[in-house]
């Protein structure tokens, strides 16, 4: 493991711990002065998860080892994911770090952890949520798949940090695969992240709720870490997004002034598209189950599209 490579794994880790809460809040600020409210304060996420941490865990009484080692489980692997995305600083890769197919594996570990926890409380909430949840990826997953193929297809690689550094060495260019792949990502970065049309983050109804069904026996440390995990996620697939369609400003020394700038890019940029995801979460409805797919279909049928214009062309 070189130097580069170690200082990148901290320095992206500090990073995306402490920007994660921050994009959640503003999502949360933008939604609401769509509604005529002012909201919470965009630091209201952080006060969340110190209040969190401070509160006693309680289990109950029909759980098992799984409730316990999930919060666990689904931080350790997001936060190794997030070493897969560079979000300020580019470097030499590092024993695979940076594979999509790793990086997704690694999604979907977080994910059934999740769906397993959801059913171990044995309540009907849980076993609801992670029912839909696991209905959902059966859907998601494939379109997941065919758009990280598509991504693959287009950077000739399957490592993120090839994609990202031939997208940096090209700048911006207005093309119509990264139109469709930008809209694509879009798509997933919704989905994933369990945000309007698909579910709504901000409610306990039993008719909506999906991801917070799953998670409703947490209380304490491990539901601060599953909330932390889940901004982290989100932070992850809009780094990715960011990176690949608005490449430029990204670090490629360890020189201080280069990070700062680039950290300081990569907020702005963050802090713009949450307030893209928060104007499409605030025009759209939630929709109804069953007319989920056609949502995903979308982003399958245009990375499909690229894939063939990429084999064609």
């Amino acid at each position: 493991m070189t130097t580069d490579f170690l200082i990148y794994g901290v320095l992206n880790t500090i990073c995306v711990v402490l920007v994660s809460p921050l994009f959640v809040s503003l999502v949360k600020k933008v939604k609401a002065w769509t509604q005529g409210r002012q909201g919470p304060s965009v630091f209201q996420t952080y006060y969340t998860l110190a209040k969190l941490l401070k509160k006693e865990v309680i289990y109950s009484p029909n759980t098992s080892w799984i409730m316990r080692i999930t919060p666990w489980v689904c931080i350790a692997a997001i936060l190794v994911a997030s070493l897969f995305v560079p979000l300020v600083f580019v470097t030499v890769p590092f024993g695979g770090i940076g594979n999509i197919i790793l990086f997704l594996y690694l999604l979907v570990l977080a994910r059934f952890f999740m769906a397993v926890c959801g059913l171990d409380a044995g309540s009907a909430f849980g076993g609801m949520g992670s029912s839909r949840e696991m209905s959902i990826s059966a859907v998601i997953e494939p379109t997941t798949i065919i758009v990280f193929a598509a991504l693959a297809f287009v950077f000739k690689s399957l490592s993120i940090f090839d994609m990202v550094s031939v997208a940096a060495a090209a700048g911006t260019p207005v093309t119509p695969t990264l139109i469709l792949l930008g809209i694509s990502l879009f798509i997933i970065l919704i989905v994933e992240t369990s945000r309007i049309p698909v579910d709504n983050p901000e409610t306990h109804l039993e008719l909506t709720m999906i991801h917070e069904g799953m998670i409703l026996e947490m209380s304490g440390k491990n539901l601060a870490l599953m909330e932390l995990s889940a901004a982290i996620k989100q932070t992850i697939l809009m780094a990715l997004l960011i990176d690949l369609i608005v490449p430029w400003g990204l670090a490629t020394t360890l020189s201080f002034a280069a990070i700062a700038v680039a950290l300081c890019l990569f907020a702005a940029k963050g802090a713009l598209l949450s307030l893209v995801i928060g104007l499409f979460e605030s025009s759209m409805a939630k929709m109804r189950f069953f007319r989920l797919p056609s949502l995903f279909m979308m982003a399958f049928f245009f990375s499909t599209l690229v894939i063939i214009i990429e084999v064609f062309a």
